[in-house]
């Protein structure tokens, strides 16, 4: 009689194992944020590193997910002269750009998804650069224990104003666009 107890017991918290939440770490250091951004013939493109992050699941859907960027980690990838790469680096870490003196972080916060099918899933939530925060939607797609996501992010919005024909006129092939790309991959474990 013990037994049957005992497996009655573990038959029903296996089957209301998928009732409840289950947040999950995200590993900073095997997890990847590229950007890349674009001007008026050419590009850049580079690395941050994600300072740590959470997302919770319920019923095949992230319900939630908090993720802290660190913003002073930006690097350049495609210069390869050490000049020309520091002073885009210094320049992108600049009040201009991304002011990470003032703001060496920047967040995104998961509010809401869709669930996901074949892997893949529509997410909703809140970004926040240079203290300001607006409400951004993505795919994300999951594999396992890894999930990507590629996030177009308009500057503008968030007072990065340098070159950008949102804020300035006759600026020529000086302009750069608003929506900078960000390619994320978010390693669990």
């Amino acid at each position: 009689m013990k037994a049957k107890s005992y497996l009655v017991a573990i038959v029903l918290t296996i089957s209301s194992f998928g009732l409840f939440a289950q947040t999950q770490t995200v590993n900073s250091e095997k997890s990847t944020i590229n950007w890349l951004g674009k001007k008026i013939g050419g590009e850049h493109k580079g690395l941050i590193k994600l300072k740590n992050g959470e997302l919770t699941e319920k019923d095949g859907k992230i319900v939630s997910g908090s993720f802290v960027i660190d913003m002073t980690s930006i690097t350049n990838t495609d210069l390869t002269d050490p000049g020309y790469n520091a002073k885009l680096v210094g320049h992108l870490k600049s009040d201009d750009f991304f002011g990470v003196e003032k703001f060496p972080t920047a967040t995104l916060n998961i509010t809401k998804a869709t669930k996901f099918s074949n892997g893949n899933a529509s997410v909703t939530g809140t970004m926040t650069i240079k203290g300001k925060t607006e409400t951004i939607t993505f795919d994300i797609v999951k594999s396992k224990n890894t999930y990507t996501a590629t996030i177009e992010v308009d500057r503008s919005k968030y007072n990065v104003r340098y070159g950008s024909t949102s804020f300035f006129d006759s600026l020529g092939d000086k302009a750069i666009d608003d929506v900078f790309i960000l390619n994320i991959k978010l390693q669990i474990g």
